[in-house]
């Protein structure tokens, strides 16, 4: 790994699935995992609301990097104190705002894969993303309590929340590349067997998939919504979470939510759904912040109108 900010993964990103293992579970009915809201406050809006059409309570975990394009003080805020009413762990971009100066960046651990360019933008993002987060600083003081992970128990499914993967913040191995790789599958049964989980619940690389594997006929489920605040897919104005629930998602059909992919893993529903959100308005507020030529419209301008075809994460 290379040591070049944006691309090196600090240490203190890193775990073992066993300390998974160990963190008690937390008992839920309905669990929604959002990744990648990414500043969004209209996929905020959108997320509550579906919450509120389910007909059992709702625990929503929001896995990391809910802060991004949100550098004015209003949504900033605003995203703080929702988002911190509700689970959450890190992502990278949450835990680079309380190191000094800029070493790590955005603290993505970028693959080589992903071209320079990319990696200097985003760490020109983020640096002016923690200027206005430590101008912040009763708002980000609860950001140093968050763990890095956390662990679910719905009826007999075990659901392990990460941001990255099974062994740290910021990995890469719950990437689509890494998970369809043959030779990485018996690697990929010992993490879900050390953290004692059958659900992976994932969203680092922004990359929306929905991977199954078979340990003794038990499945296991790796899933990355992808992202919450931003389009997947060619064509997509909306964004995604993932859901993992008792009840089927058709059981009650919430309004304008689309299954996109599901299966079934020890007695739950585990899917990827749709989230549709202003979509008019959220480009009103990127465009306010974020104006062509600056480095988040060059980077995501095209992702958020729908157009992934040169999307890099």
């Amino acid at each position: 790994m290379s040591d070049t900010a944006g691309r090196s993964c600090p240490l203190r990103y890193r775990y073992s699935p066993k300390a998974i293992a160990a963190i008690p579970r937390i008992e839920a009915h309905t669990l929604y995992v959002v990744g990648g809201l990414y500043g969004n406050v209209h996929a905020l809006d959108a997320i509550e609301k579906m919450a509120a059409a389910e007909s059992m309570p709702v625990r929503i975990c929001f896995n990391g990097d809910f802060n991004w394009f949100n550098v004015d003080d209003e949504s900033f805020q605003a995203v703080m104190t929702r988002v911190l009413r509700h689970d959450a762990i890190l992502g990278n971009v949450e835990a680079e705002f309380g190191t000094h100066g800029a070493e790590e960046g955005c603290g993505c651990a970028y693959p080589d894969s992903v071209g320079a360019d990319v990696v200097e933008r985003s760490n020109r993002i983020h640096a002016r993303l923690k200027q206005t987060a430590l101008a912040h600083p009763a708002l980000i003081a609860p950001l140093e309590h968050l763990p890095m992970f956390t662990r679910y128990q719905l009826g007999d499914c075990r659901v392990g929340v990460v941001h990255g993967d099974a062994q740290s913040l910021a990995g890469w191995r719950f990437s689509r590349s890494e998970l369809i790789e043959a030779a990485n599958q018996p690697e990929l049964v010992d993490m879900f067997l050390e953290a004692q989980v059958d659900v992976f619940a994932s969203s680092h690389t922004c990359e929306p998939i929905v991977h199954r594997i078979e340990q003794a006929g038990r499945p296991m489920v790796v899933i990355n919504n992808g992202a919450a605040g931003m389009p997947n897919e060619t064509g997509e104005r909306s964004g995604r979470v993932t859901r993992v629930s008792l009840t089927p998602l058709s059981a009650y059909g919430a309004a304008q939510t689309k299954v996109l992919s599901r299966v079934q893993v020890a007695g739950v529903e585990v899917a990827a759904v749709s989230l549709p959100y202003d979509h008019d308005a959220w480009r009103t507020q990127f465009l306010r912040h974020w104006p062509e030529g600056s480095d988040a419209y060059t980077s995501y301008y095209a992702r958020i109108m729908g157009d992934l075809s040169g999307s890099s994460t």
